[in-house]
C-alpha cells in the first residue's frame, strides 16, 4: 500500500461519491478509480459496493478506514517532526560542560532555548575538558563547553569568553585587605587547584603564571570541581587562582581580588563535530553568547550610588 492510495481511499470513503472525491483530491475520476481497484487487488478485498445509484463501504472498507486515518495522521506527524528537527525546532542535543560554565550564562541560555523551542530536549553531562573531547570523538556528545585546549583534527571550535583570572582568598586573609594582589604575593601560600589529570590546560596555566612570578605553587589540595575549590578556600585550607566568573557563586567566606599586572586569562570554548551537522548547535551558541554579553555588561555597570 502507498500513502497516496490510502489518501484516495479515505477521501472516497468520506464522500461516497467518485466525482466529488476526485474534485476534492484535485484529480480526474479515472485515476481515482484505478487507484481504488489497485488497492483492492493488493488487499484481496472489496472495499466499496458500487452501483449506478450509490457507493457504500463494505465491512472490509469500514475496517480499513479507521486504520488508514491513523496511518495518514502518523505520517503527517512524522513529516512535521522531521522538519522541526531539521530546522532546529525540535530534537535532542547532548551537551557536555565544565562546572564554571554554570556561572557564565549557561542556565539562562538553556531556559531561553526551552522557552523558544519547547520541543527541544537538552541532555546535560558535566565532564572535564579531556573527557568531553573524548566523548565528542566517540559520538556521545553533540556539543562541548570546556576550557581552552588544543582542538583535535576533525572538530570545530569557537571561543565564547575570555576573562581574567583572580585571586581567591578567605575573607580573613591578610591579602584580602588589598584592592589587587600580585601573583608573587601568593608564593608562600598553599594552593587549592584543579587536578592536572582533570583539567591539564587550567593546571598548566596557573603553574606557568606562578613560575613567571618566580615560584612553583605549593599544592595543598587537587580537586575535580570548582565548588570544591571554593569550599576549601572558604574553609581556610589554602588560596587559589580562579576564573573571574566564580565570584558570582556567592559562597560566604571568600574574597576575590584582581591580579596586579597580569594578562593571564581563562577561556570558555565550544567544540563540536561539523559532520553530521546538528541544527541546534548554532541556536544554543547564539543564545549563550547573548547571555555572556549580558552578564559582562552587568558586571561592568557601575554600582548605584549610596545615599
Amino acid at each position: 500500500m502507498e500513502l497516496r492510495q490510502l489518501q484516495y481511499f479515505t477521501v472516497l470513503a468520506e464522500e461516497l461519491h467518485f466525482s466529488r472525491a476526485a474534485q476534492r483530491l484535485h484529480i480526474s475520476q479515472p485515476p481515482l478509480s484505478v487507484a481504488i481497484k489497485q488497492l483492492e487487488a493488493q488487499l484481496d478485498a472489496q472495499l466499496f459496493e458500487r452501483s449506478s445509484k450509490e457507493v457504500r463501504l463494505t465491512p472490509a472498507g469500514t475496517h480499513l478506514l479507521a486504520q488508514a486515518r491513523d496511518i495518514l495522521e502518523r505520517a503527517r506527524r512524522a513529516a512535521l517532526d522531521t522538519r522541526a528537527v531539521a530546522h532546529g525546532m525540535a530534537g535532542c542535543l547532548r551537551l557536555g560542560f565544565v562546572g564554571s560554565s554554570m556561572y557564565r550564562g549557561l542556565p539562562e541560555a538553556l531556559a531561553q532555548l526551552q522557552l523558544l523551542h519547547p520541543q527541544v530536549r537538552v541532555d546535560l553531562h558535566e565532564l572535564n575538558s579531556a573527557e568531553q573531547v573524548s566523548a565528542l570523538q566517540q559520538g556521545k556528545l553533540d556539543l562541548a563547553l570546556l576550557h581552552t585546549m588544543v582542538v583535535p583534527d576533525g572538530l570545530r571550535a569557537r571561543t565564547l569568553l575570555r576573562e581574567p583570572f583572580m585571586a581567591c582568598l578567605p575573607t580573613l586573609h591578610a591579602l584580602a585587605r588589598q584592592a589587587r594582589v600580585a601573583v608573587s604575593d601568593l608564593s608562600q601560600e598553599r594552593m587549592v587547584l584543579f587536578a592536572e589529570s582533570v583539567s591539564p590546560e587550567y593546571f598548566r596555566s596557573i603553574r606557568t603564571l606562578c613560575q613567571r612570578a618566580g615560584f612553583d605553587p605549593e599544592l595543598r589540595h587537587e580537586v575535580r570541581h570548582w565548588l570544591s575549590v571554593l569550599s576549601l578556600v572558604s574553609g581556610g585550607q589554602g588560596v587559589s587562582i580562579v576564573p573571574a566568573c566564580l565570584q558570582r557563586v556567592g559562597m560566604p567566606g571568600l574574597a576575590f581580588r584582581p591580579l596586579r599586572q597580569s594578562a593571564a586569562h581563562s577561556e570558555l570554548q565550544a567544540i563540536w563535530r561539523p559532520v553530521p551537522a546538528h541544527p541546534l548547535i548554532d541556536t544554543l551558541l547564539q543564545l549563550l553568547q547573548e547571555r555572556i554579553a549580558a552578564v559582562a555588561a552587568a558586571d561592568a555597570a557601575p554600582a548605584p550610588a549610596s545615599d
